[in-house]
């Protein structure tokens, strides 16, 4: 079991879809996943490389004493949020991944896309801050049909913690869960 009573996603999973009913996807809604806990803090380093490959000049990325007297530290942009919790998709131990709720819902549909993100960031995130993330599935629509086939939206809702328990960010993501029109 998760957290409360709400059935826990098993982290042995990989980043292949899971299939099933929508009555059987359902019942997962309100599940939450394991924390998932960034395999590093989070790096200037990674902050100047992200700002120079977006060519972005802003003060809080690049100049340590600006950043540490506004924000505490080197800021992380906004852009880096879901980057500082992606697992590598290979680790010398051969652990697998855990794959995102999102991928393991069980419903028909061959392939999906992402139709909406909202990020809202509570507090700053900066060097050194090591994040945690639990995503939780928060709903699974009726059966639509859509210009790109048949399937349902899936909105997950992912929470972002540092070290001392702080809400940093929430990002609510909305996929549709698919068979491409004309498919098989």
């Amino acid at each position: 079991m998760g957290f409360g009573t709400q059935p826990a996603y098993p982290r042995d999973v990989s980043y292949q879809l899971a299939f099933g009913t929508y009555e059987d996807a359902l019942r997962l809604v309100g599940a939450k996943s394991e924390p998932r806990v960034a395999a590093t803090p989070v790096s200037g380093a990674r902050i100047q490389l992200f700002a120079a490959m977006v060519r972005d000049g802003n003060r809080s990325y690049w100049d340590v004493e600006f950043a540490r007297e506004k924000w505490g530290g080197l800021l992380a942009p906004p852009g880096l949020l879901m980057g500082w919790l992606i697992p590598p998709p290979w680790q010398p131990s051969g652990e697998r991944p855990a794959g995102s709720i999102l991928l393991r819902v069980p419903l028909p549909g061959t392939t999906f896309i992402n139709a909406a993100n909202d990020v809202e960031f509570l507090q700053p995130i900066v060097e050194g801050d090591l994040l945690t993330a639990i995503e939780e599935l928060v709903s699974v629509s009726p059966e639509k049909r859509t210009r790109l086939g048949v399937g349902h939206f899936v909105e997950t809702l992912e929470t972002y913690r540092r070290q001392d328990g702080a809400v940093v960010a929430t990002c609510r993501n909305t996929l549709f869960r698919f068979t491409p029109e004309g498919a098989p």
